[in-house]
């Protein structure tokens, strides 16, 4: 029980970074009425959070390995406070847009922050696999609660209201951190991260921490650690952290833009190909780092890489689904805002369901069977809801497909980031916590432009009814194109090898 309560903050933590994508999606046409954003620039509202989330997720990552992970923590609760706030009181388009990207920045000390410590808190086996479960419930369900608080919040108070939120959670956030988490005592010193003292058995549980018994030459005598181990271990990467930084905020930005400003523009294409330029040379630097910000060598775990491939594709196709649900609620529908937040009550309980069920299944099919099972329930929940669009439907003729997709996602996002921190040690969880992240965000924002420019398709100069049909077949086949693109997904869990025993 006593562990419970650090592991409720930490799910707040998560669902904070979660909703805040979806929050604003209901707000969007009250914003752009009141703000005075152009049709056109309105989708900054969305891109000013996503790419500096996803751009500087693995840096979030890395830190929270070498500066503590509920220093990082707070960091980031903190950022998201004055941001919403600031967000809530912005007048005009540049003020909120730049309340957003720092939002975003938040989320990237945040997020990885907080899976970091869901594992590192809990033994892998049964005991993490409930921990991840209850992180997973808040992260996957985050996005369509999002959806739900935003149109509910918006419809009585407005769209400020969308940002003024998350500052009583933030501040929730920081106060409950220094009561409830462990110090980050250990790595203020710069030696080592104290679950790998303790269990390699060589230090009793606050050996470092009570006298400071081993001095890091004793250490080193003892053969614990190589000659140069505390410099590897407290070391930082400064060239990887800008190359690779840099790097996937160009290629989210790139992606981000694609479909509205066209592939071919100047616009997209300079910042993409000098995006992958530095991902390159941030390959290259990482491949001979001593302090690498992502070690190349965690991909070697067939767990990680199978994970990386599974989120890729579950950010492309999955994680972009509650955004082209609330075009159909209110373009199509016709809903309010406060009607499309409620509409999301279906496929968010079957994010819980989903979630919840992982926990169980796990052990009983292994990551892979687990896995593979999330897939293809995710791709016929998709499938079904496809079908189920029409200009006359209703809610209730839509309910199976939502609450299908969600529980497929659900599923799914509990077992790749169990998958991902499989294997790992301790004093790594960090930057695989960042990767994945990343790989999320990045497979997302790539998603989300394929999957645009598919449901665009055919409307250009229609109105009235002809523009609701148009907007229904467009979406139709944006959510097929999702379902087509998620069976990508087997391909990953056949990575993983059949014979992983998995702790009860």
């Amino acid at each position: 029980m006593r562990s419970m309560i650090p592991l409720v903050l930490l799910g707040l933590g998560s669902m904070i970074t979660a909703l805040d994508f979806t929050i604003v999606y209901v707000a969007l046409p009250q914003i752009g009425r009141e703000v005075g954003f152009g049709p056109s620039d309105l989708q900054w509202v969305v891109s000013a959070y996503a790419v500096p989330f996803g751009g500087f997720l693995l840096l979030g990552g890395r830190l929270s390995d070498l500066l503590g992970r509920r220093r990082m923590f707070v960091l980031g609760m903190l950022l998201y406070g004055v941001a919403s706030l600031l967000g809530g009181l912005a007048g005009a388009p540049g003020p909120l847009i730049g309340a957003r990207a720092l939002q975003g920045l938040g989320g990237a000390v945040l997020m990885p922050a907080t899976l970091s410590l869901v594992v590192t808190m809990f033994e892998e086996g049964r005991a993490r696999n409930r921990a991840m479960t209850v992180w997973a419930v808040c992260g996957a369900s985050g996005m369509s609660v999002g959806a739900l608080l935003g149109g509910v919040l918006t419809g009585a108070f407005g769209w400020e209201a969308v940002f003024f939120v998350n500052v009583p959670l933030a501040a929730l956030g920081v106060v409950a951190a220094f009561g409830v988490l462990a110090p980050d005592e250990v790595r203020r010193a710069g030696v080592l991260p104290s679950d790998g003292l303790r269990r390699a058995g060589v230090l009793p549980s606050d050996g470092v921490r009570s006298a400071g018994v081993l001095p890091s030459d004793e250490v080193r005598g003892a053969g614990v650690l190589p000659p140069d181990g505390v410099r590897r271990a407290g070391g930082f990467d400064l060239p990887g952290a800008l190359t690779g930084t840099a790097g996937v905020t160009g290629l989210v930005f790139a992606i981000s833009r694609g479909a509205e400003w066209g592939w071919g523009s100047a616009g997209v294409l300079v910042p993409l190909v000098v995006a992958v330029g530095l991902l390159v040379a941030f390959v290259v630097i990482e491949a001979r780092s001593r302090s690498p910000l992502m070690p190349l060598r965690l991909l070697a775990n067939r767990h990680t890489s199978a994970a990386v491939g599974a989120i890729l594709v579950y950010g492309m196709t999955l994680q972009c689904v509650p955004y082209f649900l609330t075009l159909h609620f209110q373009d199509v529908l016709g809903y309010d805002a406060m009607q499309s937040g409620l509409a999301f009550l279906g496929p968010t309980l079957g994010i819980a369901l989903g979630n919840l069920a992982g926990e169980r299944l796990i052990p009983r099919l292994g990551l892979r069977g687990t896995l593979l099972l999330s897939v293809l329930v995710g791709v016929a929940g998709t499938g079904v809801l496809a079908f189920s669009l029409s200009v006359d439907g209703t809610y209730l003729g839509l309910l199976a497909g939502a609450v299908g997709f969600g529980v497929g996602a659900g599923l799914s996002f509990t077992t790749m980031f169990i998958l991902a921190s499989t294997g790992v040690a301790a004093h790594e969880q960090g930057a695989v916590s960042g990767l994945s992240s990343t790989v999320l965000q990045a497979g997302s924002g790539v998603g989300l432009a394929v999957l645009v420019a598919v449901a665009g398709r055919g409307g250009e100069g229609l109105t009235g009814e002809a523009l609701r049909v148009a907007t229904v077949e467009g979406l139709r086949g944006a959510f097929f194109a999702a379902a087509g693109i998620a069976v990508v997904g087997v391909l990953a869990g056949l990575v993983i090898p059949r014979r992983v025993s998995v702790p009860r």
